[in-house]
């Protein structure tokens, strides 16, 4: 019987990858060719969705971006029993392609192999061996191998994780919580999307060896609303999981009780913010609360909370399977391990790179990313989702670490990267930023509520301003508005809206008319 592998990922379904499985499956019927079509999470290489594996000696063979109109010369080949990498569409041995064989995946090192929901093939690609080392050793031995990995959080703020685990640990409560942040809400971001579909079970037993470390016997997944995939197959997910004996009473015979629950988000951006997330999950509107109390002494319904990221959360089996050695032994200097970045925008080859830190900017959009889609030069990438600076190709020789991004007043955020040719006006891009803010500030602070707005009106009049001398007033204005945002408002909103409006204005002061 031949195998086949298509994914069923969000972008390749809205490709057209469900119609494609039913085309192979009726054309096989009509040839007599015994097939079976494994539907398996996507390997992130979003330009050839959807991507088609197939079995041979030599391993998967790709063809793609597959099209219903390609698929009766495909199954006439296979028929035949002839070389499929005759078709058009061939592209050789899937992890050959270099956008792939160049990555060090870590947390995707199952994306495009296995199949979301099949635990079975979880187990056989290594899953659960973290949990089960979790279950022998002791929660201070696990947190001090969490602590010693170097793990930082991967929504943006790059806090030392074992910190946070620790203060969770010590901090007296008869009831614990862990949460997971699958709010991900920033324009050009997908790889907690792909992660919370594909491997559904990496972040389940992440989840569960974190509260086991801290001592949590609860947990909740807060997912957007957008994400309705995501939120079946995690539901799924865990029921299987509970099933098999990894959530629920008595986990691994550990004799400590777990168990998980998804929450849907209603669609407010602020919601990302941990103090806001928390204030949804108990049922509250959405609102930024000030810190301290910090959510690991005071978080849900008033106990102690451990709340990371999806991808935060998704490194932790991988680190208590393979010891935090292996885990430092990517990136540099303070960023240690692996980042999924996400390339998106005017972009020849968007999709997921996962590379350890140290990678340039540079060979992240020219080398993966082959340039601008429109053919057009490079003008400009932002960094870290809407409220991220924008950098020049002057800047794009910065190595991809924290550290780096920081010195030059950027952040990496949670690796979001959209592109931009020469055809975009930054000012404009600047006008957007805080728009955005305005529309999603949740409007508890004075500066957020207010300044986002006004931050749009002194854009606007600074373009629309007939001299320089009219220009630099709003320029002085304008500056002083950003400063009063970033040191004024209650969270990273407010905060941070003027990374994007400053880096602009610093990067590309003749698209604001200023010279």
């Amino acid at each position: 019987m031949l195998t086949l592998y298509l994914p069923m990922d969000s972008i390749a379904c809205a490709l057209g990858a469900d119609q494609l499985a039913l085309a192979l499956q009726q054309e096989a019927e009509q040839r007599g060719l015994a097939l079976q079509i494994k539907r398996t999470s996507s390997r992130g290489l979003f330009w050839l969705e959807p991507l088609l594996e197939i079995d041979s000696p030599q391993g998967r063979l790709g063809f793609g971006p597959l099209s219903l109109e390609a698929v009766p010369e495909l199954m006439f080949l296979l028929a035949k029993g002839e070389s499929a990498s005759r078709h058009r569409l061939a592209l050789g041995l899937v992890e050959e392609i270099p956008y792939l064989a160049k990555q060090h995946r870590l947390l995707f090192a199952r994306a495009g192999i296995t199949q979301p929901l099949a635990i079975d093939d979880y187990l056989t690609h290594g899953g659960y061996q973290g949990l089960q080392q979790a279950c022998e050793l002791a929660a201070d031995d696990i947190i001090a191998t969490v602590q010693e990995s170097g793990l930082r959080g991967r929504g943006g703020a790059a806090f030392p994780a074992g910190i946070k685990w620790r203060t969770v640990r010590s901090t007296p409560a008869a009831q614990k919580y862990v949460v997971c942040n699958a709010d991900e809400g920033d324009s050009g971001s997908f790889a907690d999307r792909m992660l919370l579909e594909g491997d559904p079970f990496l972040l389940i037993e992440g989840m569960t060896i974190a509260a086991l470390a801290v001592g949590a016997s609860y947990g909740y997944i807060y997912i957007r609303s957008e994400y309705r995939q995501a939120v079946a197959t995690l539901r799924e997910a865990i029921q299987i999981a509970r099933a098999h004996g990894y959530l629920g009473a008595n986990v691994l015979g550990s004799g400590l009780d777990v168990d998980l629950e998804v929450r849907v988000g209603a669609g407010a951006y602020i919601c990302g913010e941990e103090t806001a997330l928390l204030a949804s999950l108990e049922g509250r509107r959405g609102e930024v609360r000030a810190k301290p109390p910090l959510p690991a002494v005071q978080g849900l319904f008033g106990q102690p909370t451990l709340v990371h990221n999806v991808l935060t959360l998704a490194a932790v089996p991988l680190i208590l399977a393979h010891g935090a050695a292996h885990y430092r032994g990517f990136g540099c200097g303070r960023s240690l391990g692996t980042m999924a970045f996400q390339l998106a925008g005017n972009i020849r080859y968007g999709g997921l790179v996962e590379c350890e830190f140290g990678l340039s900017l540079r060979e992240l959009i020219e080398d993966y990313g082959g340039a601008c889609l429109s053919g057009r030069p490079v003008k400009a990438a932002q960094v870290g989702g809407p409220l991220g600076a924008w950098l020049s190709p002057a800047q794009f020789d910065t190595a991809l670490d924290y550290e780096a991004f920081t010195a030059i007043g950027a952040m990496l955020g949670h690796g979001g990267v959209t592109v931009c040719d020469d055809s975009i006006s930054l000012a404009q891009m600047a006008r957007l930023a805080m728009q955005f803010c305005a529309a999603e500030s949740c409007g508890k602070c004075t500066p957020c509520r207010l300044g986002s707005t006004r931050g749009v009106e002194v854009i606007d009049q600074l373009l629309a301003a007939p001299d320089q001398q009219g220009k630099q007033q709003q320029l002085t204005l304008l500056t002083d508005l950003c400063e009063t945002l970033q040191y004024g408002s209650l969270c990273a909103l407010g905060g941070m809206v003027p990374f994007p409006v400053r880096s602009a204005l610093q990067q590309f002061p003749a698209d604001f008319g200023l010279v």
